[in-house]
């Protein structure tokens, strides 16, 4: 096992390279000058912008700026300035990164308990009416776009009912969390609670199932044992790679709750151009996809036995 972690973590170097270089390529290369941008309409003098490329670095060939940033962040940990204000990006990301982690991890928590709850009561009742009931919710869900259900649950519980703040506050506190928490898992629960319906309701059918019965286990043992590990190993992929998605992914979520986020953060990036900020945090996000990839590959062998990685 540990030959295999210290090989996968070889393997993420190259591929943390590329996808960063791919990403800091996309970023630098779109149209449009962020320096200029800082004048607005009034615009500068060609020798005000050009002093002020140079001292960005944004004269400098793409690939020497890319090797410039990996150099800073490898022996300093420093991800760069903001072009704008001036600020270090690792002050915006130590802002930005706790509140989406919170809102993720709540999101993710949602999913993990009702979706896989949802998918154990329509795998062992298929075909029944609850396995029916809880297609067409789970079909439901999928079928309406994150902003339209954002805005019926703000509508509904914040202005109708009171029962939330419509906006989350600066703090960005637990309980305010809830409700944009649930938004942004409600289409990863859909998927995760037919995924979990279909590997069920086929495992159930398996030889080893039909063993299990016959030798006369206990049906807690049979279901918590057998079906749930085996079933569970397709989910647990999902759910690996979904925790990158939900932090990277909440930028609707984040802008109609008003939390500030990595989500915020990335628009308002996009927006005024702010390349620096934009590269560290994707930056960010990539190496969370790494290891979480890493994470749900040694899962496997706790779920399964037959799983031995040399």
């Amino acid at each position: 096992m540990g030959r295999y972690v210290a090989r996968r973590l070889l393997q993420m170097i190259p591929v943390f390279i590329g996808t960063t270089l791919l990403i800091f390529l996309m970023v630098y290369t779109l149209p449009g000058d962020p320096v200029r941008g800082l004048f607005g309409d009034k615009g500068a003098d060609p020798a005000t912008l050009a002093a002020m490329r140079h001292q960005l670095g944004l004269d400098q060939p793409i690939l020497q700026q890319y090797w410039n940033y990996m150099t800073g962040i490898v022996l300093h940990f420093d991800f760069g300035n903001q072009i704008a204000s001036g600020r270090p990006v690792t002050d915006v990301l130590g802002e930005a990164f706790p509140v989406t982690l919170r809102l993720a991890s709540m999101a993710f928590l949602f999913e993990i308990v009702l979706g896989i709850g949802l998918g154990m009561i329509a795998g062992l009742r298929a075909g029944r009416l609850s396995d029916n009931a809880i297609l067409v919710f789970t079909l439901l869900i999928i079928s309406m776009p994150v902003f339209v259900l954002g805005f019926i649950i703000k509508t509904v519980f914040a202005f109708q009912l009171g029962w939330i703040e419509p906006n989350v506050s600066g703090d960005a506190k637990w309980d305010e969390l809830l409700a944009p928490a649930i938004v942004l898992g409600s289409l990863s629960l859909a998927y995760v609670a037919r995924l979990t319906r279909t590997t069920m309701a086929e495992n159930l059918r398996s030889d080893y199932m039909r063993t299990a019965v016959a030798k006369g286990l206990p049906k807690r043992r049979i279901i918590g044992v057998h079906l749930m590990r085996n079933s569970l190993i397709p989910v647990i992929t999902f759910l690996g790679t979904d925790l990158g998605a939900l932090m990277g992914g909440a930028v609707v979520t984040e802008g109609l709750f008003n939390v500030k986020g990595i989500g915020g953060t990335i628009y308002e990036s996009i927006v005024r151009r702010e390349g620096t900020t934009l590269v560290g945090l994707v930056t960010v996000l990539v190496i969370v996809y790494l290891f979480m990839s890493l994470l749900v590959d040694l899962l496997y062998a706790v779920l399964d036995p037959r799983i031995r990685y040399a």
